[in-house]
């Protein structure tokens, strides 16, 4: 690194993410306004801030991923201070760990002076997480497609409807993605894969438009909910909870832990929100919008 590289200060912002959106299973994500923060300054020895202790090691996934990224683009690492403040909560589902891996990438291309590569980024992310799913509205924004060519990651992004709202629940225990992968059955029907891909198109489109009538018809799983929800105490409960008091649909967030509850505007979700706190009251509860914005950096030259 030049002096110059050295003397800047860089502070990551990436979304939060929900993957798959029921019928979506490994292919639609979607970015929501709740940004994890990570700021990069050069140091003496790596330092990691902001986060569990056990996390302030060289295993960190931020500084794994930008050292993998720095080896990508030719560049020299260098020893940093990094301060995570994320607010996404740790019981899995709402792309915690893809935060941090985009973070580090971009981190990589920002105190080296340069602009985000966006199609480098994701593949690259995507191959340190091993799916595309969460990483790639984490980068992006919006609602994404995506599927992996010859280790490229492609995409296709739609903007959300205005009216629709994601109200994230999180329960104060953890799902393992490897759990989730395991209760999976190793083959489904054919009957469920046309099942699936009719639906799937119908969510993007219902999702993209608004339409809420649409959203409720077409968000049935058959690949995947049915046999992750076993592995969610609560799930049943706070379907019915969730349904009972206006949402459009109920789902899992990513493999969970987490789940969520899409609304018809701030009336029906702060309803729904209401009735989820009133029947489990440990639960992490926030109403969002889909963020429309991916990863960004902000770099600051230091005295």
């Amino acid at each position: 690194m030049t002096s110059a590289e050295q003397s800047r200060r860089v502070t990551v912002r990436v979304p939060a993410t929900s993957a798959n959106l029921g019928v979506g299973f490994d292919v639609l994500g979607l970015a929501l306004e709740l940004d994890a923060s990570f700021t990069f300054e050069p140091a003496d020895e790596l330092v990691v801030t902001g986060c569990d202790g056990r996390f302030n090691t060289p295993d960190n996934l931020v500084w794994t991923s930008y050292v993998t990224a720095c080896t990508e683009l030719g560049l020299t690492s260098q020893p940093l201070h990094i301060h995570e403040d994320s607010p996404i909560p740790s019981s899995g589902g709402l792309g915690s760990s893809s935060t941090c891996v985009v973070a580090g990438i971009v981190a990589a291309q920002a105190l080296a002076g340069r602009d985000i590569d966006r199609p480098f980024t994701l593949s690259l992310a995507t191959r340190i997480e091993g799916h595309p799913d969460n990483v790639a509205p984490a980068v992006m924004g919006g609602l994404v497609s995506s599927y992996v060519d010859g280790g490229q990651t492609v995409t296709t992004r739609w903007p959300v409807a205005p009216n629709l709202r994601f109200v994230c629940l999180a329960p104060p225990y953890r799902v393992l993605t490897a759990d989730a992968r395991m209760a999976l059955p190793s083959m489904v029907p054919m009957s469920s894969v046309s099942w699936q891909v009719g639906r799937c198109l119908a969510m993007v489109s219902a999702l993209a438009s608004g339409r809420t009538a649409e959203i409720a018809a077409c968000c049935h799983d058959r690949i995947h909910e049915p046999y992750r929800a076993p592995l969610i105490p609560d799930y049943d409960h706070l379907q019915d909870t969730c349904l009972a008091a206006g949402a459009i649909t109920f789902l899992i967030s990513g493999s969970g832990a987490a789940m969520l509850a899409i609304c018809d505007g701030d009336a029906s979700a702060q309803r729904v929100s209401e009735a989820a706190a009133h029947a489990m009251p440990d639960l992490w509860i926030r109403t969002m919008r889909a963020s429309e914005r991916g990863a960004s950096a902000r770099i600051e030259v230091l005295p």
